[in-house]
C-alpha cells in the first residue's frame, strides 16, 4: 500500500496529498470546556504546572484524543513558555493570560536577553512530545506550536495582553530600532524552539501570530511578516519536510501577506468566507479552518450544515478542518463530539460543490 498508508491522515493532507476527507482537529481542544480538564485543574491550579509538569501536560493533551480521536493532537502549552529561557520572567494568570513581570522597554533590557537553549530551559517539552508520539502512534498527527515574534514582543513589551497595543505601537512608531532588535532575537529563539519541538516528535508546527491582526497592512509588512519569514526560513533549512501552519487573529486584511510568510498552510479565521479565502490565496496554498467557534452553540443540524459549507468551499485538496480560533470554554462537550463525528464521516466525493 506504500508509505502513506501508515502516515497519519493530517500529515498527509498537510504535505499536499489528496485524502478522502479533510483531517480535523480544534485549537484549544484541550481545555476548559471539558469536564476532565476542569477536574484536573482543581488538582493543579497553576497553568504553568499543568503545562510544564510532563505527566500533567501529557494527560491534558490526551484528554481530547481519548474523547474524540481528532486527527491532530497538539502539545498543551502556551506561546510564552519559552520566554524564561531567554531571560524574560513571566507567569500565566488563570483566566487572564501571560504576565511579564518586568516589561521590556529599554535597550539595556534587550541587550541582556540570551539565546534559547531548549534542552536546558525546556526539557519537559521533549518529554511531553515523545510521550504523545508514543501514545497516538500513526493514528493521529502530533502538532507542536510556537508564538510568532510580533506577538511575543507584544506580550514582552506591554507586560500582558492589551486591547490597544499602545505601548508596543509607541515603540514601533517612535523607537523602531529597539523593537527590531527584540523581534530578531525572538525570531531566532522561536526557530530554535520549533526545531527542538520537531526533533522531540512534533510532526507539524503551528505558529500563532495572535496579535498581528492589530497591525495595519503596511506595519504588518514591517514588524510581523519579515520575522515570520525569518523563523520559517530557519526551520525549513533544517527540517524542510515538516509542514508549518500560520495563524493570525483578525487576519482578513492580511490574508495574502500570510501566504508570503513561508508557511505551508494558512489558518483562516471566520471573518473570511472560505471560498473567498481560497480565491484570494490561490490554488497552491493549503488552508486550515474556519468555522466560527460560536457555531458549536448551535443545533446539531446547524453545526453539520456549517461543516459541509466550509468543506465544500475549501474543495477537495489542501484543507484541514478546524475552527477559526480556539473552542470557547462554555461550549457543550457533546457538540464538540458531534463536530468530530460529523467531520470524520465526510467523504469529499460526496460533498463536492
Amino acid at each position: 500500500m506504500g508509505v502513506s498508508s501508515t502516515t497519519p491522515h493530517l500529515l498527509r493532507a498537510a504535505r499536499g496529498e489528496v485524502v478522502d476527507r479533510p483531517p480535523v482537529w480544534m485549537m484549544r481542544q484541550a481545555g476548559r470546556y471539558m469536564k476532565a480538564y476542569r477536574d484536573l485543574r482543581e488538582k493543579y491550579p497553576s497553568f504553568r504546572d499543568r503545562s510544564e509538569i510532563p505527566d500533567v501536560a501529557i494527560e491534558v493533551s490526551l484528554q481530547p484524543w481519548r474523547a474524540f480521536q481528532p486527527d491532530g493532537v497538539i502539545l498543551f502549552s502556551d506561546i510564552v513558555t519559552p520566554l524564561p529561557g531567554l531571560g524574560i520572567d513571566m507567569d500565566i494568570a488563570e483566566g487572564k493570560g501571560p504576565i511579564i513581570h518586568s516589561p521590556l522597554r529599554t535597550q539595556e533590557q534587550i541587550d541582556r536577553l540570551h539565546p534559547l537553549e531548549p534542552e536546558a530551559a525546556l526539557p519537559f517539552i521533549k518529554t511531553i512530545l515523545q510521550a504523545l508520539r508514543s501514545e497516538v502512534g500513526d493514528k493521529s498527527t502530533v502538532l507542536g506550536f510556537v508564538g510568532a515574534p510580533w506577538t511575543l514582543a507584544a506580550y514582552a513589551v506591554e507586560g500582558k495582553g492589551s486591547k490597544t497595543y499602545s505601548i508596543i505601537k509607541n515603540m514601533a512608531f517612535s523607537d523602531p530600532t529597539i523593537l527590531h532588535q527584540l523581534l530578531a532575537k525572538l525570531a531566532d529563539a522561536i526557530a530554535i524552539y520549533a526545531r527542538y519541538q520537531i526533533d522531540s516528535g512534533a510532526q507539524v508546527v503551528q505558529m500563532f501570530d495572535s496579535w498581528a491582526g492589530q497591525l495595519s497592512p503596511q506595519d504588518y509588512d514591517t514588524f510581523a511578516l519579515p520575522y515570520q519569514q525569518r523563523v520559517f526560513q530557519q526551520v525549513k533549512q533544517t527540517h524542510p519536510d515538516t509542514p508549518l501552519i500560520l495563524l493570525v487573529s483578525g487576519s482578513a486584511g492580511v490574508l495574502e501577506r500570510m501566504a508570503q510568510s513561508g508557511a505551508d498552510i494558512v489558518s483562516v479565521d471566520w471573518a473570511v468566507d472560505m471560498a473567498d479565502a481560497r480565491a484570494r490565496l490561490g490554488k497552491q496554498v493549503k488552508v486550515q479552518g474556519n468555522l466560527d467557534p460560536g457555531v458549536l452553540f448551535g443545533s446539531k443540524q446547524f453545526i453539520r450544515d456549517r461543516i459541509l459549507d466550509t468543506v465544500r468551499k475549501a474543495g477537495n485538496w489542501g484543507h484541514i478542518l478546524n475552527l477559526g480560533h480556539g473552542v470557547l470554554p462554555e461550549t457543550p462537550e457533546e457538540n464538540v463530539a458531534f463536530f468530530f463525528e460529523t467531520a470524520k464521516e465526510l467523504n469529499l466525493a460526496g460533498v463536492k460543490a
